[in-house]
């Protein structure tokens, strides 16, 4: 019992799933702990969270903000999967490679700067929120997506001339078909920025309401047991979704779990 309970702190040992679940549960009973008994009446306490949560469910209509939260958010994400994989793709091209470059670079830019040119764009409502987070997220998914192209080898490439694949299988086969796991997978991180995002976009266009919405509100007020309740719902709501898209990607990709031992 020893030797295995040494495991855990050694580098690079597998432990079961049963290890795994055990010690999350324990660190989470120690952060909650910690929580609680740290506060000090500055932070609201979990119970104190626990009954904003049930109040806002209750009274404030937190099931429905969240909701229109998730669809602005997967509306967002599909949008974002279309548009960054073929901009993505152009880069086997030489004459998109600069458009490509000029896609990532917009990764520096704040969402800020940029409303007033959207919201000219897109006149404000939902087209604003949606547009913006597609911007924020595409430019990273495109980044990173590129990254992943340029490192495919170049064996890979000879490998499909070798059996006599034109230039336009071989994109179709090595970098479309070769690369989907990844993409799949970045797609998933990806959604999780959009998550950061959401507060902000939310804040902009307010008349749909939503978890963001509802949450600057809350923080105006200083608020913070509602406050914290938000953060939690849209936490769990998130994490759903991170674990959906992770279930999808096995689920398109399967190859990607063989040889995983738990």
């Amino acid at each position: 019992m020893f030797v295995q309970g040494a495991q855990v702190v050694m580098p690079n040992r597998r432990v079961s799933s049963r290890a795994l679940a055990l010690l999350a549960a324990t660190q989470a009973a120690l952060a909650l702990w910690v929580w609680g008994s740290a506060s000090q009446g500055v932070l609201p306490r979990p119970a104190e969270v626990a009954r904003a949560v049930g109040a806002l469910w209750a009274d404030a209509g937190l099931g429905a903000a969240l909701l229109t939260s998730v669809g602005t958010s997967l509306e967002a994400l599909a949008i974002t999967a279309v548009f960054g994989l073929l901009i993505s793709y152009a880069c086997v091209l030489p004459i998109f490679r600069p458009a490509v470059a000029a896609v990532t670079t917009g990764r520096f830019l704040g969402l800020v700067g940029l409303t007033f040119g959207f919201t000219l764009l897109f006149s404000g409502g939902h087209a604003l929120r949606v547009s913006l987070l597609v911007f924020g997220m595409t430019v990273f998914f495109v980044t990173s997506m590129v990254a992943e192209i340029r490192a495919i080898p170049a064996r890979a490439f000879d490998h499909a001339r070798t059996v006599r694949m034109g230039e336009w299988r071989v994109v179709w086969e090595v970098v479309v078909l070769g690369t989907a796991d990844r993409a799949l997978e970045l797609l998933r991180q990806n959604a999780a920025v959009g998550w950061t995002l959401l507060t902000m976009v939310e804040g902009l266009t307010r008349a749909e309401g939503g978890a963001g919405a509802m949450l600057l509100d809350r923080n105006k007020h200083l608020r913070l047991d509602e406050v914290m309740a938000i953060q939690l719902c849209i936490l769990a709501v998130g994490f759903l979704q991170d674990r959906a898209l992770g279930a999808l990607r096995r689920w398109v990709c399967p190859y990607t779990s063989l040889g995983r031992t738990s």
